[in-house]
């Protein structure tokens, strides 16, 4: 007669994706040290690679693109209450929100991809004050949690709670590395703003 307690197959399931978001969490974790590792070991050259067209310094185009990317990553977070029935709204969400959501979230990210390798190439991971310090953590933070939640959108399984959560902090960590660098840079009198 055997004692082993089976568990019943939903519990089974759950198990098995919590574990899996395990695992996506610590590829997030390792992106993160990497970048943070990465960042600090590389000297900083202090100048930037390329700037985009309009632009005349460095520091005004990261702070742009960075504020793109968190309008664009409001919109995310509206656009998925809506989708998921969250939003004090009596109308369905469209069809096409869904798209939409999708395609916000790809040219947010892609709008800080030049921010981040600047910030990396040009900078190195800053610990001289707080607000660079937090800055950098925030930073290297935001593309750990970025991996997690991306492996973990198109994963089977996964509990019910996890894209929100990751969903959530992602946008977290994307609103502090932009507070504590464009803001800050907007809030600075006689700042070039182009």
């Amino acid at each position: 007669m055997s004692t082993d307690v089976v568990a019943p197959p939903g519990k089974q399931s759950a198990g098995r994706g919590v574990l899996l978001l395990l695992g996506f969490a610590v590829a997030g974790a390792l992106v993160a040290v990497a970048l943070g590792f990465y960042g600090k070991a590389h000297t900083p050259t202090g100048r930037p690679l390329a700037l985009i067209v309009g632009f005349t310094n460095l520091t005004p185009m990261k702070a742009w693109l960075a504020t793109a990317a968190v309008v664009l990553v409001i919109f995310q977070v509206v656009s998925a209450l809506w989708m998921y029935g969250r939003l004090p709204v009596k109308r369905k969400a469209p069809a096409v929100l869904s798209q939409l959501h999708r395609w916000s979230g790809a040219v947010a990210f892609v709008a800080t991809l030049p921010v981040a390798y600047h910030c990396l190439w040009s900078l190195g991971f800053s610990t001289f004050d707080t607000r660079t310090a937090l800055h950098s953590l925030f930073g290297c933070a935001f593309y750990g949690a970025f991996t997690t939640k991306m492996l973990a959108l198109r994963a089977n399984k996964m509990p019910s709670w996890a894209l929100p959560i990751s969903g959530g902090l992602l946008f977290a960590l994307l609103i502090g590395a932009w507070a504590t660098a464009a803001v800050w840079y907007f809030a600075q009198s006689g700042v070039p703003l182009r």
